[in-house]
Formats: structure tokens, C-alpha cells, sequence
């Protein structure tokens, strides 16, 4: 029995020690507030047509936008409505370039080394086919040359996906929604589409700990009365 027990306490501190090394983000308009887009020719474009690039955008221009801290994301409407020229729309009215839109939180240093969890409640999801949307976590080298990622589709309901890591104190962690599919017209259908997310519940790392720290709690009672 003694030797059952000390096994189980071993297992209870081993526990502790990884939940104490692990962390969990949700949703959070404090905490995703950078926009990127990269975009690229649609597959087909005549000669002429569309155009390469990436840069830093705003979130409204992506589109994605909070209310509260429900967030939604729409297909990119303000390429096509704002520029109106080839490099966007194609000749017979389509977009002319696959938009590739990020919103993300990043940090260097912040959750290196651990298991990062990224929790998050899919609402609705009325995105069509081009379009389509997924959550990722990723792990850059200081110098951005190599990265390490985990990803998964939106689908309604609760989802969670998780990415370990490396310990390089100059990493930088980046974890967030990426959206696809290609530019279009403020008042086509797809302009229309949405994804909408609402954060989950995260339980703070101290309770976490205390929770191993009660099962150890519970092992030494049973050892105390077995005497």
C-alpha cells in the first residue's frame, strides 16, 4: 500500500509540475490586436491581373472587429471597393488576389518553453467555399528564419488546439485567427459570411497548481489513517 501510495504522490507532483508549466489563452480583445495580410494572385488571373504582398494591416481592414469580446471576421472587402483597379478585381468582376488575413497576439519571451493552449467558442461559421477560417498557435526563431505551428478549421463549438514550445528565451509566440479566401465586393454574398468567436473560460495557473496540490493533499490523509 505504502508503495501504491508513494507512486500516486509522485504522480500528483509530476501533475502539478506540469500544469505549473503550462498556459491557456482565449479570446481577448486586450490581447489580439495586431493584423497582418498576405496576399497573392487567384490561380487563373489573366495576365495583368492581381499582385503579390504583405504587410501589416488594421483589424478593420482585414476585416475583424470585437464587440465586447465576441470577435467576428468577414471576407476582405476594401481592396475591391477602395482600389477598383486590375490589381485587385479581375476583368468579369471577381477578385483578382487570395487574401491570406491574420489577427493575432504576439509576444517574445512570454510563453516560451511551455505548452500553450489556445481556447476559444466558435458561435457561428456561415464562411463558403473559397472561404474559410482557422485558429493557430506558432513559434518563430528570433530572427523569423523557422517556425513550429499548430492549427485547426473553425467549426461551431468549443475547440482548443495546444503547441509546446521551444525554451529559447527569444522566440516569438504568435497565436490567433487566419482567414482565406480572395478579395470581393462590398455587396457581393460572400461579403456578407462570418465567422464569430467568444472566449471560453480559463482557469488561472494557481488554481491549477493548488489542484495538485490537494491531491497530494488527499494521499497523505489516506497514508495517515492506513498507519
Amino acid at each position: 500500500m505504502k508503495n501504491l501510495v508513494k507512486s500516486l504522490a509522485l504522480c500528483a507532483l509530476a501533475g502539478s509540475a506540469v500544469q505549473l508549466n503550462a498556459q491557456t489563452v482565449t479570446v481577448d480583445p486586450t490581447l489580439l490586436t495586431l493584423g497582418y495580410m498576405n496576399w497573392s494572385p487567384v490561380a487563373g488571373d489573366a495576365a495583368g491581373y492581381g499582385g503579390s504582398g504583405s504587410s501589416g494591416w488594421g483589424l478593420s481592414a482585414l476585416q475583424a472587429s470585437f464587440s465586447g469580446t465576441t470577435l467576428t471576421i468577414n471576407p476582405n472587402v476594401n481592396t475591391y471597393d477602395g482600389v477598383g483597379d486590375n490589381y485587385w478585381v479581375n476583368a468579369d468582376g471577381s477578385g483578382a488576389n487570395l487574401m491570406d488575413a491574420n489577427i493575432y497576439n504576439e509576444t517574445t519571451g512570454t510563453y516560451v518553453g511551455t505548452t500553450l493552449t489556445f481556447t476559444f467558442d466558435v458561435v457561428a461559421d456561415t464562411l463558403a467555399s473559397p472561404y474559410s477560417s482557422q485558429a493557430f498557435i506558432k513559434d518563430f526563431a528570433p530572427n523569423y528564419s523557422s517556425s513550429t505551428s499548430s492549427t485547426v478549421a473553425l467549426t461551431p463549438g468549443v475547440e482548443s488546439i495546444s503547441l509546446l514550445t521551444s525554451a529559447n528565451a527569444g522566440d516569438h509566440i504568435q497565436f490567433g485567427f487566419e482567414t482565406f479566401g480572395p478579395d470581393t465586393s462590398s455587396s457581393s454574398p460572400a461579403a456578407s459570411e462570418f465567422v464569430e468567436i467568444t472566449p471560453v473560460t480559463v482557469p488561472e495557473p494557481s488554481s491549477l497548481a493548488l489542484a495538485g496540490l490537494g491531491g497530494l493533499a488527499f494521499l497523505s490523509s489516506v497514508l495517515r489513517r492506513r498507519k
